[in-house]
């Protein structure tokens, strides 16, 4: 079963609160609370800046891929949350309170929704915010932010640090291993592992060369100062 397959009558058939606050077994995609929370997330997304994009639609169904047979019923509950972008809060608290001991699993949604967000070829403010209090919501610390925001904004010249996961005071050895430890959350034995799609071995590919470039540009600025 892939990552998304059915996810559409997981979510409406099996509606789950999410009280439990333990990782379910099995990968998140067998699970109906994850399935009812990304979809609503993902489409309350498309709302947060007031227009809901065609574009941002055909991004939800890449990333949060139904099979055929789903797809009607995905839409269903698609159309039904992109209604409002109220909301969205309880959602993300549900998420993060079934996923707490996972938290490698609440950034792989992060990551998903900056795809979607950005799929229209800008970031708003209002896509921002809601971004921003969703990482919050799921506990994810301002540096991981930054660092998953920069795979999809334009860097700035000190950002580097922050894709690591550092700070710029940061030791030699405190780098080189930031770099080893963000590599291996981004191996593909890791990433289906953890049960997720083919086409998110593309995008972290994508996150492999951003870290191995803020490492270079690092090691480079520190030799000139040398």
């Amino acid at each position: 079963m892939s990552f998304w397959k059915n996810l559409a009558q997981l979510a409406v058939g099996r509606f789950d609160a999410a009280e439990c606050t333990e990782c379910p077994k099995g990968p998140p995609g067998a699970d109906p609370a994850f399935a009812t929370a990304v979809t609503a997330l993902g489409a309350k997304l498309a709302m947060a800046d007031g227009l809901a994009h065609e574009v941002e639609q055909t991004a939800f169904l890449h990333v949060f891929q139904p099979d055929d047979k789903a797809r009607r019923d995905v839409m269903r509950l698609y159309d039904l949350a992109r209604q409002t972008s109220l909301g969205f809060e309880s959602y993300a608290r549900r998420l993060a309170k079934r996923y707490a001991s996972c938290p490698q699993i609440l950034e792989d949604v992060l990551e998903g929704l900056f795809h979607i967000a950005v799929s229209d070829g800008r970031l708003s403010h209002q896509e921002e915010v809601y971004l921003e209090t969703v990482a919050d919501l799921f506990g994810i610390k301002t540096a991981a932010y930054r660092r998953v925001r920069a795979g999809y904004v334009p860097l700035s010249d000190d950002d580097p640090y922050y894709i690591l996961g550092l700070m710029p005071d940061a030791s030699d050895d405190d780098i080189r291993l930031a770099r080893r430890s963000r590599l291996s959350d981004f191996h593909p034995d890791r990433i289906r592992a953890r049960g997720l799609p083919i086409d998110f071995e593309a995008l972290y590919t994508q996150k492999t060369a951003l870290i191995n470039s803020a490492y270079d540009q690092i090691v480079k600025e520190r030799s000139a100062l040398a």
